[in-house]
């Protein structure tokens, strides 16, 4: 079974390779047509082609370029209204004799659309009615009868994801566009939520420099952020993590002669309570802590505390 796997990845790789290798200038026209294009890439195709067209049109979509697949049987019937004449199409089959994409040919001809074919035969009537045409055609199918699309299915949607990263970068597309269509996700929490967003405001664990060590351990337990802040929302001297808890306990075992001003640091993290998520993560992952405190390090006021477990 790990033989046929293995077998299967390298078919498909070499097949990737030769149509990487077959890429020339009409790609780079068919990047810079959508580009000047007004209106959105509808994609179309039918059965495996059809799946693999639903994977392009969503990537494209999410990464800046208007798209959606529109099904040819549906569009035959009634859903080509949903087709603007500034509109570009994606007609998406591997031989291009797919009788249900040919059918709609003459619509977008009618309406002035630009057409682009993704198949694998240049001679084929869908590439021969096409302005542009890119060419997947591979050299093998995985399936060993050379009858499932699998090497073929691979190759467009490769092609698919090359004309998405084209456009993305030719747009300089970034991570907050991209978390603006995902902000539901994740990513678009952390690139679009603010630190003042999520941040900790109610009871904050404060103590006072000459508080005990009995006062340290049920202040720092009932603030429940394994830690405690050194003074008070006005003015921060330090804090004390549970870490330098431990370590303070390791070097002096006698806990009467622990302070808190030895044991606290000096010099807390900061963030302002107007950046967004990822930097403060990305702060705190970098520095190697799992809270910051929000406020200004020049004044040492605070008006919360971010942790990094908050998400």
């Amino acid at each position: 079974m790990k033989d046929i796997a293995k077998r299967v990845f390298n078919t498909e790789i070499e097949s990737l390779r030769s149509v990487a290798d077959a890429i020339d200038d009409e790609f780079t026209r068919v990047v810079d047509t959508i580009l000047a294009a007004s209106g959105k890439v509808i994609v179309i195709g039918i059965g495996k082609s059809g799946i693999i067209g639903k994977k392009i049109a969503a990537t494209l979509a999410s990464t800046g370029t208007p798209s959606f697949f529109l099904h040819p049987g549906e569009a035959f019937h009634g859903d080509l209204g949903m087709v603007g004449e500034n509109d570009m199409v994606i007609l998406i089959s591997y031989s291009g004799e797919t009788d249900e994409v040919l059918k709609l040919i003459p619509f977008f001809q009618w309406n002035k659309n630009v057409i682009i074919g993704i198949t694998g035969n240049p001679n084929s009537t869908i590439a021969k009615n096409c302005r542009y045409h890119l060419n997947v055609a591979i050299q093998q199918e995985a399936c060993p009868l050379a009858l499932a699309p699998t090497s073929s299915t691979t190759a467009t949607l490769v092609m698919g994801d090359a004309l998405a990263v084209a456009l993305m970068e030719s747009r300089q597309f970034q991570h907050e566009d991209f978390a603006r269509f995902h902000p539901g996700g994740s990513l678009g929490r952390k690139l679009l939520v603010k630190v003042k967003d999520l941040m900790r405001v109610d009871n904050l664990p404060f103590i006072k420099e000459d508080a005990s060590f009995t006062e340290l351990l049920l202040r720092m337990s009932e603030g429940r952020l394994g830690m405690v802040i050194v003074g008070d929302a006005q003015h921060v001297n330090g804090i004390i993590t549970d870490g330098d808890l431990r370590r303070a306990l390791v070097r002096t075992p006698d806990t009467s002669k622990l302070t808190v001003t030895d044991m606290m640091t000096k010099t807390p993290v900061f963030i302002d309570e107007n950046e967004f998520i990822h930097h403060a993560e990305q702060l705190m992952i970098d520095k190697k802590i799992t809270a910051v405190l929000v406020g200004s390090a020049i004044e040492r006021n605070i008006s919360g505390i971010y942790q990094i477990y908050n998400q």
